[in-house]
């Protein structure tokens, strides 16, 4: 509706400034943005994976993502989301913490996809992993080459995917026969330091009990637990077989390369940020239609069981493992 002499005047004025719309201005006055949250809560190679699946996918809806970290915090966990609801996003996808539902109220009446964990909270939609089956399929491989004694490495209980890791561990024991020993079981906080503490205790147990292989449930925890073992002489896998949880270049280049559990991590982000589009859309459909939104939606994508060098049949070390051995 504009004459095109004037249009092509414009236009020309813009590139000669090389003026750009005010977004922040465009989304107050048309009370929404084209900016979608995401809070996640570390930046390690993981997450890192997962919010480049997420911005690469909301390219293709002419998104943008405004990135947040909580590292497990309360108050930054808080924080971030305040900040976003300040930013009106059409949407926001979440790694939810032990304190997310402590904060439900900031997250009224904004399409939320949860990602990679769930916070409990009913009405949530949700992408993550098989945790409960991947890892039932990491010890029962374990189970199946003939060990009996299988440590579990695992992330503090509070968050989802620890939980389900620990019972897909205690399910394949089962369907194995073999008793559930709590005190083959160490808890860890995902970092590379309670992997290794958690692995020198597990192999510094008596020669009886010791474990003859290890299930780690993240990545930094394996390597942490990798670092450990070759910091008490053990070799890998004839004296203790190790599977870790999340493939990456570093898993396939150790000596041994490793046997893991190959979350995908860049399909995940993908699909969380796709999931939540379909979301905004259909919640924007059925208000129109003065119909109720859905109830929660859960996204399960498979982890595959990737076997390498460091699984084999046991090998029990009758001599406890200790510094000494690597001299």
């Amino acid at each position: 509706m504009v004459a095109q002499e004037t249009r092509d005047r414009v236009l020309d004025a813009v590139r000669q400034t090389g003026y750009r719309p005010n977004a922040l201005a465009r989304s107050l006055r048309q009370q929404e943005s084209r900016n979608l949250g995401l809070v996640i809560t570390d930046l390690n190679p993981f997450h890192a994976t997962l919010a480049k699946g997420v911005q690469d996918a909301a390219e293709q809806y002419d998104l943008n993502v405004i990135l947040f970290t909580s590292d497990e915090s309360e108050r930054k966990e808080r924080r971030a989301l305040e900040t976003l609801r300040s930013h009106m996003p059409q949407g926001l996808i979440l790694i939810p913490t032990a304190h997310t539902r402590e904060h439900q109220a900031l997250l009224q009446g904004l399409p939320v996809v949860e990602l990679d964990r769930v916070s409990g909270i009913s009405e949530a939609h949700s992408v993550q992993v098989d945790n409960v089956g991947s890892a039932r399929s990491a010890v029962q491989h374990l189970t199946e080459l003939g060990h009996r004694r299988i440590g579990g490495i695992f992330g503090h209980q509070t968050v989802s995917t620890a939980t389900g890791r620990l019972q897909g561990y205690k399910d394949a024991l089962r369907g194995a026969a073999i008793p559930f020993d709590p005190a083959l079981v160490q808890f860890g906080d995902y970092r590379e330091a309670s992997g290794h503490e958690a692995a020198l205790h597990l192999l510094s147990l008596p020669a009886n009990v010791r474990p003859t292989a290890l299930f780690v449930s993240s990545h930094e925890m394996t390597v942490g637990a990798v670092l450990a073992v070759r910091e008490l002489g053990v070799r890998i896998p004839h004296d203790v077989s190790v599977v870790g949880f999340d493939d990456s270049r570093l898993m396939q280049i150790l000596e041994p390369p490793m046997t893991v559990i190959a979350q995908p991590t860049y399909d995940l982000g993908q699909a969380a940020c796709h999931t939540l589009v379909s979301l905004v859309r259909r919640r924007a459909e059925a208000s129109v239609a003065g119909t109720a939104t859905e109830p929660g939606k859960k996204v399960l994508l498979p982890a595959p069981l990737i076997v390498r060098h460091s699984t084999g049949p046991p090998c029990d070390v009758t001599t406890p493992p200790s510094l000494e051995l690597s001299t």
